[in-house]
């Protein structure tokens, strides 16, 4: 017998095909695995569904008040989870509450990511006396605590949903702007960035194309971990009346509504706080699981 030894076009194409991922296809890959991630992501999403859905989903009105039914307990008749202090169903204005309280924890967010990323960028990249003076004008907000920032522009402003959506984002905005200078520093005198340079490409051509790709992804997990301190952020504003205003239904004003009923009802009065503790978890965690996922290293 003789050895037929395979040619080497034939044993290229015998060969099965790698197939490369981009540094966001691995990303995806990890995720896709990573079954407590997505748990929690799951969890977010039956929330957000609910709230968007609220007039199909809720049972009752979650404005219509009954003096009769004031305090009733968990499983009362129709009310599932029982009545809060003017008698509305508290099923249903938790429902209806998740669309306040998910605004409030995500728009901040996104407006001072947009606004404290494109800050960093150009201060990280163009250096010199524009980054002094805008890290200097952020470090003057961080000689705040965060909470007490919050409150004292939202007071200043007069309350109200609006104003409390202003001072949050204001809030998030340095530290956002922090870590986006941070990471571009970071990546501006690689080598890609001084070819492209070498190229002739103009400063906001490299900023847009090959600044922003690589800085993005530290932008995109710290924003995630702010959406969790929005939420209770929100909630604490509108516990002490610089947030959300009566009648609209929002948990930390339910909190608020409800703590003068704690001791004929206190596991109805208790329901706001499960929901910002359950959804506020739910992102940090979240935001724990795309950390590891985007970090090539691990």
């Amino acid at each position: 017998m003789t050895d037929t030894a395979l040619s080497p076009g034939f044993a290229a194409a015998a060969a099965p095909a790698l197939k490369v991922r981009g540094y966001w296809g691995t990303v995806g890959y990890r995720l896709r695995y990573d079954y407590v991630t997505l748990f929690f992501l799951a969890v977010i999403v039956a929330i957000a569904l609910a709230a968007i859905f609220a007039p199909l989903i809720a049972p009752f009105d979650p404005n219509k008040t009954s003096m009769i039914y004031r305090l009733k307990p968990i499983g009362f008749r129709d009310f599932r989870l029982g009545t809060d202090e003017l008698g509305r169903d508290m099923l249903s204005r938790l429902i209806w509450g998740g669309r306040m309280s998910l605004l409030m924890g995500l728009l901040p967010v996104v407006v001072a990511a947009a606004i404290g990323g494109t800050l960093g960028v150009v201060a990280g990249f163009v250096g010199g006396k524009l980054n002094m003076l805008i890290m200097r004008v952020m470090d003057i907000f961080y000689a705040f605590p965060s909470v007490l920032l919050a409150i004292a522009i939202s007071g200043m402003m007069g309350g109200g949903m609006y104003n409390g959506l202003i001072a949050l984002t204001l809030v998030f905005i340095p530290p956002l702007c922090r870590i986006a200078e941070t990471a571009t520093t970071q990546v501006r005198n690689l080598d890609f960035v001084e070819a492209a340079r070498a190229s002739g490409a103009r400063r906001l051509t490299i900023m847009r194309y090959h600044i922003l790709s690589n800085v993005l992804g530290p932008i995109l997990v710290y924003a995630t971990s702010l959406i969790s301190i929005s939420i209770i952020l929100a909630a604490g504003l509108s516990f002490l009346g610089l947030g959300v205003t009566p009648p609209s239904a929002e948990w930390g004003l339910m909190l608020n509504n409800l703590r003068q009923g704690i001791w004929a009802s206190p596991f109805v009065a208790a329901l706001p706080g499960v929901m910002i503790f359950i959804t506020s978890m739910c992102f940090n965690l979240m935001s724990d699981g795309l950390r590891q996922a985007m970090d090539v290293r691990l």
